[in-house]
């Protein structure tokens, strides 16, 4: 049976999501007339705007992901509602990409009510895959597709790249480069002390004079159970920073640390989902990585330098490691 209807859930987070592009990509390349849709969380649903590979994207939104005012109850009957949607789109094919058991995406696969259902789990794995990438593009074999997974590649909001821009970036000197440094991470393993990256400033300014610095962080306060941020850690560096070009790049929203992201010339960061958004986006990297797989994780696509902690401690990568590593990929 050739699919017709074809739609990809992917429940996980921002990275994971990012590292299916290439295997969307790959499905469209191979089915150019089929109507291809997904289901994503509202939480990561900018990853696919204007994407040209889906006919559609649907959301939903976990209850972890919950604003204020928003209601347990409210987001269960919004959920319903799209699956009901799903289920009237006459699907023929539903992919589900991601590694694992995935009960709950294969309760809504069952929901809507699609011929023919594919798990990750379903297809023999291929032991030389070993980036995300490559393991979730591998669910193409069930389609007797060969993956070859490409880059992965994004849109973002013109007008709202353009609008920081003008903000951040207004009067930057001819040909200066743009470097993006975002100083956060989940894992604690994987976070560079806010001395180091002072120091980084510092040192590289003092190298290229003409340079801008973007600092991105996760908004919010540390001490937050549920969604804990480095606002604190931010105002320490940019207060020590006053004398130096490092300019705020707060962002509220994914779409706007994508657009935020897109304005960088290259990017240092510890292993996270902005480091493949800024991935997506074509950005040379020098990544930081502390207890985490490497050969699994890393940049996919671009250029990069990948530092990984003694110990596998980010902090015990020195100033002096990071900046070989911001000239190595700079020449590259």
């Amino acid at each position: 049976m050739k699919a017709r209807r074809i739609l990809v859930i992917r429940r996980d987070n921002i990275g994971d999501l990012v590292c299916t592009l290439p295997m969307i990509q790959r499905l469209r390349q191979k089915h150019p007339d089929a109507w291809i849709g997904a289901l994503v969380t509202r939480y990561n649903a900018e990853v696919l705007r204007g994407h040209p590979d889906l006919d559609a994207v649907y959301t939903y939104t976990k209850l972890k992901h919950l604003q204020h005012g928003e209601s347990r109850i409210g987001a269960f009957i919004d959920r319903l509602r799209v699956l009901w949607r799903l289920r009237h789109a006459d699907l023929d094919l539903v992919l589900l990409p991601a590694s694992g058991t995935q009960a709950s995406a294969r309760r809504m696969a069952r929901l809507v009510g699609a011929a023919r259902v594919v798990a990750q789990d379903d297809v023999q794995p291929d032991p030389a895959a070993l980036h995300e990438v490559e393991r979730t593009a591998n669910i193409l074999r069930a389609l007797d597709i060969a993956p070859k997974p490409g880059p992965a590649r994004m849109q973002v909001d013109a007008s709202l790249q353009d609008t920081l821009r003008t903000q951040l970036l207004d009067n930057l000197p001819e040909n200066a480069r743009v470097i993006g440094l975002h100083i956060s991470s989940r894992k604690p393993s994987q976070r560079w002390p806010a001395e180091r990256f002072i120091e980084l400033v510092q040192r590289l300014h003092d190298s290229q004079p003409d340079t801008r610095f973007l600092l991105f962080w996760s908004p919010g306060d540390e001490s937050n159970p549920l969604h804990p941020g480095d606002d604190g850690k931010a105002r320490g560096i940019l207060d020590a920073c006053r004398e130096l070009p490092l300019i705020a790049c707060p962002t509220k929203s994914l779409a706007e640390l994508i657009a935020g992201l897109s304005l960088c010339d290259q990017f240092v960061c510890s292993d996270g989902g902005h480091m493949h958004l800024a991935a997506a986006l074509g950005k040379p990297i020098v990544c930081l990585f502390g207890k985490s797989d490497a050969a699994r994780w890393h940049p996919w696509g671009v250029p990069y330098k990948l530092l990984q902690g003694e110990a596998e401690d980010a902090s015990r990568i020195s100033v002096d490691e990071v900046l070989a590593a911001c000239a190595s990929v700079h020449q590259a």
